[in-house]
């Protein structure tokens, strides 16, 4: 897994959220999101589908919890498809909280 990005309000400059630059798990990205902000977290996740064959999805979770005010749902929102392109993910994927991570690899594997 990939950093934790987020938009600096003052330059307006997507950039990462910490010191931390991979995550071993899921988990350890739940911990790390913040309450009541939105980011972007790109997402490199092995999964062995049912037939048996390895999978490597990328993709780009957008992290919009609903307790963000509108100023930084706009921003966001304005930065998500910059993001994608920039990043060349295969799909975004929306979460609403981070209890929403336990979801991903079945949703991810279903695809």
């Amino acid at each position: 897994m990939l950093p934790i990005d987020m938009i600096d309000k003052k330059t307006h400059e997507i950039k990462q959220d910490e010191d931390k630059v991979v995550y071993n798990s899921l988990d350890e990205v739940a911990e790390d999101l913040p309450d009541n902000s939105p980011r972007y977290i790109l997402l490199s996740y092995p999964l062995t589908l049912p037939d048996g064959r390895l999978s490597v999805p990328y993709v780009l979770l957008y992290y919009l919890p609903t307790t963000c005010n509108a100023e930084s749902r706009m921003m966001y929102a304005g930065a998500k498809e910059l993001m994608r392109n920039k990043s060349e993910v295969g799909k975004v994927v929306d979460i609403e909280s981070a209890d929403d991570l336990a979801e991903i690899p079945a949703r991810l594997a279903a695809e």
